[in-house]
């Protein structure tokens, strides 16, 4: 091979192994590369790891003392902490009195209890639901709740119709003016305690009693209903007014004390003056035709001839008398024929057929009451 040949074949392998000793190089540098990368990966990583462990430690840590401290925190399990014991007995262990009966049990304090039933869930159900909020905090005894109503008077008489009436209640121990929203909070949260007393509010329900204050009034019937959502004067006293009044009748005013979310408040003891008072009171001059015309009746013949006109006109002194009490009985013959036809036709107008009050009474009976749709009502 002539050495014109070989001296650019050398040439050429010398840049050859050049390149390939510098790829060596290239390969040397990035395998120190990647071997800086990895490790600085993996020291990120680790960097990582401790980083969300202690985010994870925290937020787990931070959600507990949150479920201690504020109502569950957003936990769904049960701190086996705040688990009663009480709850696990028929409360048969010691035996049993007669009359007693047999407690429901569970292990977990009936969390579950609402399982596949429908939830209250704020909500005022009224085809009826189930409720899985804890009652909460109970006060001591001495900071129990105790009411009187300071206006109307029990059995006071008189009150004038159709004019403004004041529903006072004086009450201790409540923390009053607390007042959720009743919509969607209904039941929604425990009951809680300020300085020891319940935070809530009082509500004032009027019913008609009608013609028998022995009778128990429809709970889903009443005359006027108030939430009050201010604490009062601050000692106490707590008022609602229905401006527009009642007309003549018998009725019972009572009030319903309720913590924050307008769940009854609870107290610590069986054994205890109750919670809510009522009153009884009377409005218009005797109670009105249709709640009061049985007494009327009762009493005398008179009133009975023009009260239950129809049977005093058809029948006269005979059923004047017999109908009419004492006075009837003495006056029925001459009182009651005399007038029985004269009173009882314009009785008969005026209450059309009063069977001892039952009937109108005067154009304002119990049938013929002006409907309360537009009168105060507030949850």
């Amino acid at each position: 091979m002539r050495f014109s040949t070989l001296i650019p074949m050398l040439l050429a392998a010398g840049v050859a192994n050049a390149q390939f000793g510098g790829q060596g190089g290239n390969n040397g540098q990035n395998n120190g590369q990647n071997g800086g990368n990895n490790g600085q990966n993996n020291g990120q990583n680790g960097g990582n790891n401790g980083q969300n462990n202690g985010q994870n430690n925290g937020g787990n840590n931070g959600g507990n003392n949150g479920g201690n401290n504020g109502g569950g925190g957003g936990n769904l399990a049960l701190n086996p902490d705040v688990v009663q014991t009480a709850s696990q007995s028929d409360g048969f262990d010691q035996g049993q009195e007669d009359g007693q009966a047999a407690s429901l049990t569970d292990q977990a304090n009936f969390i579950n209890f609402c399982q596949g039933k429908t939830l209250t869930n704020g909500l005022q159900v009224k085809e009826g639901s189930c409720n899985g909020i804890v009652m909460g905090d109970i006060p001591a005894v001495g900071n129990m709740i105790s009411a009187v109503f300071t206006s109307p008077q029990n059995n006071e008489q008189g009150i004038q119709e159709n004019q403004k009436i004041d529903f006072s209640v004086k009450i201790t121990n409540l923390e009053a003016g607390s007042f959720t929203n009743p919509d969607n909070t209904y039941y929604a949260a425990p009951q809680t305690l300020q300085g020891g007393n319940v935070i809530g509010h009082t509500h004032i329900s009027v019913q008609d009693m009608g013609n028998d204050a022995n009778n128990p009034p429809d709970a889903q019937n009443f005359a006027f209903f108030k939430g009050i959502n201010d604490a009062g004067d601050g000692n106490g006293l707590l008022t609602a007014t229905l401006e527009a009044g009642l007309p003549a009748g018998n009725y019972r005013a009572c009030s319903i004390t309720s913590a924050s979310n307008h769940q009854p408040v609870v107290m610590p003891v069986a054994q205890r003056g109750p919670q809510d008072d009522c009153v009884r009171f009377t409005v218009g001059g005797g109670g009105g035709g249709g709640n009061n015309g049985g007494n009327n009746g009762g009493n005398n013949g008179q009133n009975n001839g023009q009260n239950n006109g129809q049977q005093g006109g058809q029948q006269g002194g005979q059923q004047g008398g017999q109908q009419g009490g004492q006075q009837g009985g003495q006056q029925g013959g001459q009182q009651g024929g005399q007038q029985g036809g004269q009173q009882g036709g314009q009785g008969g107008q005026q209450g059309q057929g009063g069977f001892g009050g039952f009937g109108r009474g005067r154009g304002r009976g119990r049938f013929n009451r002006r409907s309360f749709a537009a009168r105060d009502f507030v949850a």
